[in-house]
């Protein structure tokens, strides 16, 4: 019997990849899965240029419909007035989406269909859209990024963990947190592409030219540069260690202005995923600088085990889930014990070490991870509704 087709709203498919992509990219590997780009979290400013121009774009990609990215995953950018707050704007969007939905059903030849969703202000489409079950895949607590609305966003996940079926959480907080409203939530960390990340230790991988010519060490990050990242304490280990190199790769989306005029930290721009283990090569340690607080406890970073499966040394600042790894990472509080845990990785480091990092790995991949929700996803469908 065919398996249940899969509709889930997701983050903007272009996005640097997030388990969204890991997640949904395994799923269509055995069925068929729609992705819906983002509906949005908060209302677009339209003095923003960048918002614009999402909003141009996601024009363009409904006018354009569904497009087939790989296997039977399809990418769709539905239409929806940005204005959250309005609850007649609200009961509009749920008729188009309704009626969109209807149509690309017929068009894909989606029958029996889950509904799952990766963001938390989409409670207003479970049940109206015809799934036979909702799924809600947490990946942080959301109502503690600084751009969005916490109040809106609380009460937004609220009436979503109401609605559905199950929920997954990328960490045990976070899951603790979530069962507390949702008493069928379970834990679903995060997995690695090993083999991709592998490469980083083959000796016909190439070390891309703008991070080869860096003189070594090289301390590397990749990620989007948002307010989450201790820009201070890197600051601070570049002016301690100018003869190291500390190369930040990623999407500037906050002020860099602690790091940007340090000759010995290199803005690398964004990277395509498929680069990342290339410049993984290319580096001496990877870092995840965050900065400590409430929400670090939800947080499950995805590139602690790329790093790691890369056979990299981490070195990181006091992330609960990165402490579950202690026996491969190196944690470390403030900027003296930062460069003495960086020193002590340098020093210790060795091809042994970098093998037994990676293999380590290879129980957590992501076809791991999602075959594990997927026999809950199971059970759940084979059981009486909870009713919504």
């Amino acid at each position: 019997m065919r398996a249940p087709a899969i509709i889930a709203f997701a983050k903007d498919w272009h996005e640097d990849p997030t388990s969204n992509h890991h997640v949904l990219r395994e799923l269509a590997k055995s069925r068929r899965v729609l992705w819906l780009n983002s509906v949005g979290t908060r209302t677009p400013k339209l003095s923003s240029a960048r918002d614009l121009g999402k909003i141009r774009r996601k024009l363009g990609e409904f006018a354009r419909g569904p497009v087939n990215v790989e296997n039977d995953l399809w990418v769709f950018s539905p239409f929806a007035i940005p204005m959250h707050h309005s609850g007649a704007v609200r009961r509009v969007n749920r008729a188009i989406l309704r009626a969109t939905i209807g149509v690309l059903r017929r068009r894909l030849g989606l029958g029996e269909f889950h509904l799952w969703t990766f963001l938390p202000n989409v409670a207003d489409y479970v049940g109206a859209l015809g799934e036979s079950l909702a799924v809600y895949y947490c990946v942080d607590e959301w109502s503690m990024f600084s751009y969005l609305d916490r109040e809106e966003t609380v009460a937004a996940e609220r009436a979503l963990l109401a609605k559905v079926d199950c929920v997954f959480a990328i960490n045990a907080e976070l899951a603790e947190r979530k069962r507390a409203q949702n008493p069928a939530t379970h834990l679903a960390p995060h997995g690695v592409d090993h083999a991709l990340f592998a490469r980083a230790m083959d000796d016909a991988t190439v070390v891309p030219a703008d991070i080869a010519a860096l003189p070594r060490p090289v301390l590397g990050f990749y990620g989007t540069l948002r307010d989450w990242v201790d820009l201070d304490l890197i600051a601070q280990v570049a002016r301690a260690r100018p003869s190291w190199s500390i190369a930040l790769l990623g999407q500037q989306l906050d002020d860099v202005s602690l790091v940007s005029g340090l000759t010995n930290v290199h803005l690398l721009g964004r990277k395509a995923h498929a680069e990342l283990p290339a410049y993984c090569k290319g580096m001496d340690v990877g870092l995840i600088p965050y900065r400590i607080d409430e929400r670090m406890k939800f947080v499950n970073p995805i590139k602690l085990r790329e790093y790691l499966s890369a056979g990299l040394a981490v070195v990181s600042t006091p992330v609960p889930e990165v402490r579950r790894y202690e026996r491969f990472c190196s944690i470390a509080d403030g900027a003296p014990a930062f460069i003495a845990a960086v020193e002590r990785a340098l020093e210790t480091d060795s091809l042994e070490r970098r093998k037994e990092r990676s293999a380590a790995m290879l129980a957590e991949t992501w076809p791991m991870r999602v075959a594990a929700v997927l026999r809950i996803v199971d059970d759940a469908a084979a059981s009486p509704r909870t009713g919504r």
